[in-house]
């Protein structure tokens, strides 16, 4: 093996590590989504999302799928039940975050700030019941509701190498939200490393709530 491609499966192996250690792969939130104490966001919250999370679980026929756009992308899709609108509040709003972006269970979200503006910062951490911690947050570069979010990606931990760039983009269609994440690497051995972590499961446990929480406006 050349020393270019022992150095790139070293990389890989190092991301897919500190995932596995660090446990914040099951969380992977590609498309920043959320955070909750506010800096420039507004206190007034949409009075459709005042409603308690309903207490059984939706059996729901929108699955998520996980695909490369190219060397260094990874896109998430994913349906909703309600209008986008619904859904880009409930993507950026602090206070409906806090009730879905949670990852698998025994996670809890410990910080949440959103200035959601073009060069304003968002922030959001968790812990869980073990003791571990996790934290990320980014700058917005592109806002324009209520169909597209493009903003960075640094996690606190530095599981992956270099920062991301994320676009969301919210199509409604047929009563339906169509939800497309891409996140973008800083290079495909990065990207590689993030799609061998069990990211999946936190992003089902985490988007399966959301459906909850728009189905219960």
């Amino acid at each position: 093996m050349h020393r270019t491609e022992k150095n790139q499966a070293r990389q890989t192996a190092v991301v897919d590590q500190r995932a596995r250690d660090e446990g914040i792969s099951t969380f992977f939130s590609p498309g920043r989504m959320g955070h909750q104490s506010h800096v420039g966001h507004s206190s007034q919250q949409p009075s459709s999302y005042l409603k308690p999370l309903i207490t059984v679980p939706i059996m729901s026929t929108n699955k998520l799928t996980i695909s490369t756009g190219n060397d260094y992308e990874i896109v998430i899709t994913r349906s909703f039940d309600a209008p986008r609108a619904l859904v880009f509040d409930a993507i950026t709003t602090p206070a409906l975050i806090r009730r879905w972006l949670l990852g698998p269970p025994g996670w809890e979200m410990t910080e949440c700030t959103v200035d959601l503006r073009v060069g304003g910062k968002y922030r959001y951490a968790w812990s869980n019941i073990n003791g571990n911690a996790m934290g990320m947050g980014g700058e917005y570069r592109e806002i324009n509701k209520p169909e597209r979010i493009v903003n960075t990606e640094k996690f606190d931990q530095s599981w992956y190498p270099g920062e991301a760039i994320g676009t969301v983009e919210l199509v409604e269609k047929d009563q339906k939200t169509i939800m497309t994440t891409t996140v973008r690497y800083e290079s495909k051995e990065t990207r590689d490393g993030v799609l061998k972590s069990p990211m999946e499961s936190g992003l089902t446990a985490s988007y399966d709530r959301l459906e909850e929480l728009l189905a219960s406006s």
